[in-house]
């Protein structure tokens, strides 16, 4: 019997929305999504790293069944790393997802699929869910190496963790070039490497695992194109940037099934 695999929406505040700002945009979209919504849909917000705390107050005190994200964090439980977050810190603010290796994370900060299966191993053993952000150039692309590239950092992200493990997490399959340009993946190229990337969650750690594991498709989401892309069979949610910090524009996302 297929494994029923209920969507994550998923909003990348960036460098974007001041606390009180936050506050606003969420006391906003309460009011726009409804029970329904989050029976169907699975949602959350991951603002930066000074909004958490606040972010987690508005959302319990006013009982909106929205998780907390993250958008990165260190390896180290503690230490001296100057500026860096550790993945504990995160838990006691009732953190649920962190996103890892964002394509921004990778291109402008430099970071290696040796520190992106770091983290996620991290992230994991704080017993919250990471989002592996895999996702190929317009270079890569048009040379058709965009396999090899997102099999690789699948591979990294992966392999140090057992069946279940990758069951539980989120693959957020994200092709740089439309990350923040206006264009988007067609809907069968997204599904294309979104089914790509489970056959490979398979072939490192079973079938199970594969059928379980959440894959979203993030760049350039918008209400317009939401449910082209989430009517495909591997894409399981997204990974929203830009539209997120509207809050109309995100519930559309969210009620994606009623467009």
């Amino acid at each position: 019997m297929p494994v029923e695999r209920k969507p994550l929406i998923s909003g990348n505040w960036k460098m974007n929305l001041n606390h009180f700002e936050a506050t606003a945009t969420l006391d906003k979209l309460r009011y726009l999504l409804t029970k329904d919504d989050y029976e169907a849909v699975d949602v959350s917000v991951h603002p930066p790293f000074t909004d958490i705390r606040t972010v987690q107050t508005f959302l319990e005190s006013e009982k909106v069944p929205v998780a907390i994200g993250a958008q990165n964090c260190h390896w180290e439980a503690k230490g001296a790393f100057t500026g860096e977050v550790a993945p504990g810190m995160l838990a006691k603010l009732n953190v649920s997802h962190v996103i890892i290796g964002h394509s921004e994370r990778r291109e402008i900060f430099g970071e290696t699929d040796v520190e992106v299966e770091r983290k996620v191993n991290a992230v994991v053993a704080a017993g919250m869910t990471p989002i592996l952000c895999v996702g190929e150039t317009l270079e890569e692309r048009e040379g058709e190496a965009h396999h090899g590239k997102v099999t690789g950092q699948v591979h990294a992200g992966v392999q140090a963790l057992t069946p279940e493990q990758v069951s539980a997490m989120v693959i957020a399959y994200e092709p740089i070039w439309a990350i923040g340009t206006g264009r988007t993946a067609s809907a069968d190229d997204a599904q294309e490497v979104c089914g790509w990337i489970r056959a490979k969650v398979a072939e490192m750690k079973g079938a199970d695992a594969a059928a379980a594991v959440r894959i979203q498709y993030g760049g350039s989401v918008k209400a317009a194109n939401a449910a082209e892309l989430m009517g495909q069979p591997d894409i399981d949610g997204a990974l929203v940037g830009g539209a997120s910090l509207d809050a109309d524009e995100f519930a559309r996302i969210v009620q994606y099934r009623l467009s």
